[in-house]
């Protein structure tokens, strides 16, 4: 069996810290990201070591990723399911990481595209060009959770701009 790069061993919370702040290599950063993740999912753990776990994992998937359109994809939808999981599983929280409406924004922030462009284009998408159907991709992936957030917004804008969403997602490749 091969051994990890980096062995937390019954390490404490503040080890990983301590470990993930000597900067790691890309390879640590990801262990540090999916073990921090699976201590924020423990539910015999208290909230607020969950809480910080979660962001322990959330800032080693920012560092892990890199400035490629790809990367920086992959990183955002790591960081809404995440996000969104803690909302659901621990409620929200004053913290924006937390919160949903913040997390809501955060979405549609991370979103180039128009819910009907989106649509409009994914109606032909075998036809398209391979980056189009990548950034398609993209989008449809990083609305995976609103369904899940949206029963937490209050009525407004970005509540029916996520409700667009959801319904688009399903037509994209």
């Amino acid at each position: 069996m091969e051994k990890p790069i980096f062995d937390h061993g019954p390490g404490s919370i503040e080890s990983v810290e301590t470990h993930m702040a000597r900067i790691p290599s890309k390879q640590e950063l990801e262990q540090i990201r999916e073990v921090a993740q699976s201590h924020a999912y423990r539910s015999e753990e208290p909230r607020g070591d969950r809480l910080r776990w979660a962001k322990l994992s959330l800032a080693a998937n920012k560092r892990f990723h890199g400035d490629d359109p790809q990367a920086q994809a992959r990183m955002r939808q790591q960081e809404l399911m995440l996000r969104t999981w803690i909302i659901e599983h621990l409620g929200p929280d004053a913290d924006s990481d937390w919160n949903p409406q913040a997390l809501a924004e955060d979405t549609l922030a991370a979103l180039t595209l128009e819910p009907g462009e989106a649509e409009a284009a994914s109606a032909d998408w075998r036809e398209l060009p391979i980056e189009q159907i990548r950034l398609l991709r993209h989008h449809k992936n990083l609305t995976g959770h609103v369904d899940r957030l949206i029963p937490r917004l209050e009525p407004g804008q970005i509540k029916d701009q996520l409700a667009k969403w959801a319904s688009v997602r399903a037509h994209l490749p």
